[in-house]
């Protein structure tokens, strides 16, 4: 950390950056007592700040701050001035950067008194509830941890600022307040006073802003956006979230992938977090779902998906025969050598059927063939082909699925992620980054009987439009160790071809000038061909900080359900404040 600007009452000097260079001197610190221990006629306490601890050291001459020493607790604050000594040799903490030095104090001012913490603040390996740590999330960021990722994180976004800044980019704020747009998950709402019975809805994104500026003649943007999606929560999913968001006009795919190279490749060495130098590999989507089962794949470990369907075409199995008449496919991973209870194979159905497919068919290897029930509707051949398919041994766990193309891959790719864990399989100390592409720029809605678009529907399209089935985006996915932290594409800058998308997504041209007219009028006018890429700052940051869930890297999270234990929000509001939204309220409030 830097020094402040200019000494003040308080300090002139950060707490962790006392060191022995500075002996001999004197200096002024404020801070938390960390901890406070009497060791008969000497008083020592750990005085914390955000820099880190220095040691000081009350000797009873000095009367004044001995006395106010002695009433001292944890979290109290003070300011305490004196001289920089070196500790003695057998007294030297090695843990701590000031760990050669202490501060001799001759003045300490008690600033404010704390109340005994609800969990401790010092010792960051006591587990907190997290309902606990977010009802007291003042006293929760206090705790080493978070102060860590807090400083991780604004050393993330500041490379980002100055990877873009260097590249002759602009950082320009887009509306919070805007119109509702269907982008894939709810809005959230919020009345209008002015204009009653009219509503705002808070951005799922910048996207149609970040269009608009580069038909505007910007050229280079990106902002540190805001994001709200009425949506469930998961671990990496919150109500509200930070993105990276970029936008590049008269580019294609290998200009955006190569500034998002630039940018992340300075973020990970911000963050000291070891990657493999760019450019990072690419992978087709159908390349993905064929091997991975997944289109964020996880690369760093094998056990990959293969199509098996083709190979027991002819069977005597009637599930497998019955799923490939019907246009199913048969997918197959070799889970290699696991000895598995009936219990924990049949448990394994279980993670098929959270993805849509009804079961897993596990088959042991034996020698050249197969052992158990399964083995006799299969003919030596097929099961000869399927073991070199999958580079079988004998005792290598083999897993089938057999469904519909889209339920299959996904189904079974979800179980390779359960199995990698499961058996550790996956190295926490290496990780790796893969480019998806060539994504389908449209897929079938199964309930709706509808088409709707795979990333957007303004991602420029390639192909022809008389086979919506067929057509690629060129949209492009980044995913690290098996999650997506960013995606993107080259956008349409055409009003009649943005027209066909909406007509293949079932909407008609009113229904597209009513919701995107702004949009569409500004493409008249001479839109410049486009694109960009948007990256969720939380995701990246949780990942290099290793934390399990955004909500441990951002500063006031969400609880799953949504709500804020720190003020208690969402809450009922006043009657008079409803109607003068003109809002009628059809429930009784839930909390």
């Amino acid at each position: 950390m830097n020094h402040p600007p200019r000494a003040n009452e308080y300090r002139d000097a950060w707490c962790g950056e006392l060191t022995a260079e500075r002996a001999g001197s004197g200096a002024r610190v404020a801070g938390w007592v960390h901890r406070r221990r009497d060791h008969g006629g000497l008083i020592f306490i750990d005085l914390r700040d955000r820099s880190g601890i220095v040691q000081l050291v009350l000797h009873p001459e000095h009367a004044e701050a001995f006395g106010r020493a002695e009433r001292l607790r944890p979290e109290h604050v003070v300011a305490a001035s004196g001289e920089i000594v070196r500790r003695e040799e057998g007294n030297v903490n090695p843990n701590l950067p000031t760990g050669e030095i202490e501060l001799a104090v001759t003045e300490l001012a008690a600033l404010a008194e704390s109340e005994t913490p609800p969990f401790p603040i010092e010792d960051d390996s006591v587990e907190v509830d997290e309902l606990l740590r977010l009802r007291y999330r003042a006293l929760d960021l206090r705790r080493q941890p978070m102060q860590d990722v807090m400083v991780l994180r604004h050393r993330i976004i500041k490379a980002m600022r100055d990877v873009l800044d260097d590249r002759d980019f602009l950082e320009i704020e887009t509306p919070i307040l805007t119109r509702s747009t269907p982008e894939g998950a709810r809005d959230f709402l919020v009345p209008s006073r002015l204009q009653l019975g009219s509503w705002y809805a808070l951005p799922q994104s910048p996207q149609l802003f970040k269009q608009l500026l580069m038909i505007g003649g910007y050229e280079r943007y990106f902002q540190i956006a805001r994001c709200f999606r009425d949506e469930d929560q998961r671990g990496f999913r919150q109500l509200e979230f930070t993105q990276l968001d970029i936008e590049m006009s008269f580019v294609d795919e290998e200009d955006v992938i190569g500034t998002t190279e630039a940018v992340m490749a300075a973020v990970f060495e911000a963050g000291d977090f070891e990657v493999p130098p760019a450019p990072w590999p690419r992978v087709s989507f159908d390349e993905a779902m064929l091997r991975f089962g997944s289109d964020k794949p996880d690369t760093r470990y094998g056990m990959e998906l293969h199509d098996v369907g083709e190979l027991l075409r002819g069977s005597e199995f009637k599930v497998f025969e019955g799923v490939l008449s019907n246009n199913g496919v048969v997918r197959a991973l070799n889970a290699g050598a696991r000895e598995m209870s009936r219990a924990e194979l049949d448990g394994l159905n279980e993670v098929v059927q959270r993805h849509g497919a009804k079961a897993v068919a596990p088959i042991y290897a034996e020698g050249e063939g197969w052992a158990g029930n399964l083995a006799k509707f299969f003919s030596d051949e097929q099961i000869r082909a399927v073991n070199q398919e999958l580079d079988a041994s004998a005792g290598d766990l083999l897993l089938f699925v057999a469904d519909r193309r889209h339920i299959a891959p996904v189904a079974l790719g979800a179980l390779r992620i359960e199995l990698a864990e499961r058996f550790d399989m996956v190295p926490r100390d290496r990780h790796e980054l893969v480019w998806v592409v060539d994504f389908p720029m449209f897929e079938r809605d199964p309930e709706a009987g509808r088409w709707t678009a795979i990333h957007h529907p303004f991602t420029a399209p390639s192909g022809s439009f008389d086979d919506p089935e067929a057509m690629k985006s060129r949209g492009y996915d980044l995913a690290l160790d098996g999650v997506e932290i960013g995606g993107g594409s080259i956008r349409i800058h055409e009003a009649d071809v943005q027209q066909e998308v909406f007509k293949v997504l079932g909407m008609s041209e009113e229904e597209a000038r009513a919701r995107f007219g702004f949009l569409l009028d500004a493409l008249r006018y001479g839109a410049p061909p486009h694109g960009g890429i948007a990256f969720g700052i939380d995701r990246v940051v949780a990942i290099m900080a290793g934390r399990e869930s955004i909500r441990d890297v951002i500063a006031f999270p969400k609880t799953a359900s949504g709500q804020d234990p720190l003020t208690g929000a969402p809450a009922p509001v006043d009657a008079d404040q409803l109607r003068e939204l003109a809002v009628r309220s059809l429930v009784e409030p839930t909390n």
